[in-house]
C-alpha cells in the first residue's frame, strides 16, 4: 500500500489544493505568451517584455512577480530572468523543455478537466463537452501544423524523464531489434539503444509525427542505430522485431480495444521475444499513487482508457499469449511492465 499524504487538521493542505489550479495556470500563460524564451536571450524589465509580446504592463509585471515567488523568475531590481529551472524546463528551444506539455495541458486538459464533475456522473470523456465535437482525440492533437507540433513536443519532453529507467528496468541485452509502436520522436528506442550498443530499433508512428522523429533522432548519438517508419499499428501489419515497446499507448484505450492489439504483437513475436510497456501502474488496492491516480482521471476526461495495476495488465497480456509478467516502479512518472511471448 502507498503511504499517502497526511491532511492535518489545520486548513494549509486544503487550502493548497483549492488554490493549486492558480500556479499551475500563472505558469501556463506565462510560457504561452513567451515570456522565458523572450528572457532566455537576455533579462528585461515587464514594460519592454509588454510591448514584444503584445502585453499589459502592469499586469504582465504581476504575472512577472507571481513567476518570481514560484521560483521561475528572478528579479534584480527592475530586471527580470530565468531562474536555472525554468530555462532547463520552460525555454520551448531547451533539450529537456516541457513547453509543448504546458501548451497542450493548458489548451486541452484545462478546459476537459474543468467538466470533470460530468465526466464522474456519466463515465466518459469530456470532448464533445469542452469541444462541442466528438472528433477522435489523435485527430485534435494532429489537426494542424502547429498542434502537432505542440503535441509532439509534450509527448517527447515528458518522454526524456523516464525512457531511460524504463529500458534499464528489465534486462533486455538479449534482444536485437526493438519496434516501438507509437514511438513518438524516439525516444524511448534511443534510450534503449543508448543502454544496449547490440541493439537496433525501428519506430513506428504516423506520417504526420515523421518529420519531428526524424529531427530528434538525426540529433541522437545513436542516429544510425534508430530507424522510423510510417504506420497505424492498430490497422497495418507490424514491422518484424524480437522486442516491441507500448509507451502510454494502453491507457488510451479500453479493454476491448487494447486486447486486438496485444494478441497482434503477440501473433508477430517470435517464441521467447518481449513486449515492454511505459505505463503509471495502479497500486493494486488502487490506494495511490497519487500521480498515478490523478493521470487515472485525466484518461477518464480525455479518452476511452485507463491507467491500470500490474494485475490488471498482467490478464490482459496472459490473454494475449504472454507469461512471465512483471512490473517495476521506476521512481519517475511511468513505470515499467515486461512479458515474454509464452
Amino acid at each position: 500500500m502507498t503511504t499517502q499524504p497526511t491532511v492535518a487538521t489545520d486548513p494549509g493542505a486544503i487550502l493548497d489544493y483549492i488554490e493549486a489550479f492558480r500556479r499551475s495556470k500563472a505558469m501556463f500563460t506565462a510560457v504561452r505568451l513567451g515570456v522565458f524564451d523572450r528572457l532566455e536571450s537576455k533579462p528585461q524589465p515587464a514594460d519592454a517584455l509588454a510591448s514584444q509580446i503584445e502585453a499589459n504592463p502592469a499586469a504582465l509585471d504581476r504575472l512577472m512577480a507571481a513567476c518570481v515567488a514560484l521560483g521561475l523568475l528572478a528579479c534584480d531590481g527592475e530586471l527580470y530572468r530565468n531562474t536555472p529551472a525554468a530555462s532547463r524546463y520552460l525555454v520551448s528551444t531547451s533539450p529537456d523543455s516541457f513547453a509543448g506539455y504546458i501548451v497542450y495541458s493548458d489548451e486541452s486538459l484545462f478546459h476537459l478537466w474543468a467538466h470533470l464533475e460530468d465526466a464522474v456522473r456519466e463515465g466518459s470523456n469530456r470532448w464533445a463537452q469542452a469541444f462541442g465535437s466528438r472528433d477522435a482525440l489523435f485527430d485534435y492533437y494532429y489537426r494542424d501544423p502547429q498542434a502537432t507540433a505542440n503535441f509532439v513536443r509534450a509527448m517527447n519532453g515528458f518522454g526524456v524523464l523516464s525512457s531511460d529507467r524504463i529500458v534499464r528496468a528489465f534486462d533486455l541485452s538479449r534482444f536485437t531489434h526493438l519496434v516501438d509502436l507509437g514511438g513518438a520522436t524516439g525516444h524511448l528506442a534511443i534510450a534503449a539503444c543508448r543502454a544496449y550498443p547490440n541493439l537496433r530499433a525501428t519506430v513506428v508512428d504516423l506520417p504526420r509525427v515523421e518529420p519531428f522523429a526524424r529531427e530528434y533522432i538525426a540529433q541522437s548519438p545513436v542516429s544510425d542505430r534508430v530507424n522510423f517508419v510510417t504506420g497505424d499499428f492498430f490497422a497495418e501489419p507490424l514491422p518484424p522485431g524480437d522486442l516491441y515497446a507500448l509507451g502510454r499507448i494502453l491507457h488510451d484505450w479500453d479493454d476491448a480495444k487494447t486486447c486486438p492489439l496485444l494478441a497482434k504483437i503477440a501473433a508477430a513475436l517470435p517464441s521467447r521475444g518481449g513486449l515492454l510497456l511505459a505505463e503509471a501502474l495502479v497500486d493494486d488496492d488502487r490506494s495511490g499513487p497519487v500521480y498515478s491516480l490523478m493521470q487515472d482521471l485525466n484518461m477518464l476526461v480525455c479518452t476511452d482508457g485507463r491507467e491500470r495495476t500490474l494485475g490488471e495488465y498482467r490478464r490482459l497480456l496472459e490473454a494475449a499469449g504472454f507469461s512471465s509478467v512483471d512490473g517495476k516502479r521506476t521512481g519517475s512518472l511511468v513505470d515499467a511492465v515486461f512479458a515474454i511471448k509464452a
